[in-house]
């Protein structure tokens, strides 16, 4: 099935000897539909790299777009820290990994 706004595979990812889907985060009806690969890593640490690279990778975005690439990463990691002293969801994630 084909979505509507569906982003594209990297060319990088069809030409590898080997690549795995770490997770899809979809916007639906005002909330989150995430299905991830909790067995990706054995240790958990890795998942906070990988958060932190995307970070990273939000900050390249807008920064293209004109914005200061600190300020965008401190409102991230602001947001991060408020969203962990006060959570407003109760995500529960579908582990797609076996």
């Amino acid at each position: 099935m084909t979505m509507e706004n569906e982003l594209s595979v990297p060319a990088s990812v069809a030409k590898a000897e080997k690549a795995l889907e770490l997770a899809r985060i979809w916007l639906v009806d005002s909330h989150q539909e995430v299905v991830l690969s909790s067995r990706m890593w054995k240790d958990p640490t890795a998942w906070g790299l990988m958060l932190s690279d995307l970070a990273l990778h939000v900050a390249h975005a807008y920064e293209r777009q004109g914005h200061v690439k600190h300020d965008v990463l401190t409102r991230i990691y602001d947001a991060f820290d408020a969203e962990r002293a006060a959570p407003t969801d109760n995500p529960k994630g579908i582990d797609k990994s076996g």
